[in-house]
């Protein structure tokens, strides 16, 4: 019992940790966006196309935080109906897992 206890703490402690360097990532990604996108539009796709960078490289969680900053800066974008389509299909890959 103490066995499993021990293994249970220990994944919840990685999961926290895996989690805080994921959102790291996401702002240090942000913060390199920002002066490299004057305009909405321009943002707006680099948003998207670092999302799907994060998704295509194995960090869904980073991923779908990116796609959620673009939805909820600009949610009657163009991009936003692609980018709710992929949070969804990320959603079922982490569910699956």
């Amino acid at each position: 019992m103490a066995s499993f206890v021990y293994g249970v703490t220990r994944w919840r402690k990685r999961l926290q940790e895996h989690e805080q360097a994921s959102e790291a990532r996401s702002a240090e990604l942000l913060a390199q966006l920002k002066p490299a996108a004057p305009g909405a539009a321009r943002e707006e796709r680099l948003l998207l196309d670092a999302a799907r960078n994060a998704g295509e490289a194995g960090e869904p969680v980073l991923a779908i935080q990116l796609y959620a900053k673009l939805l909820s800066r600009y949610p009657q974008s163009s991009l936003a109906a692609q980018a709710r389509a992929a949070v969804a299909e990320l959603k079922k890959k982490l569910a699956n897992g």
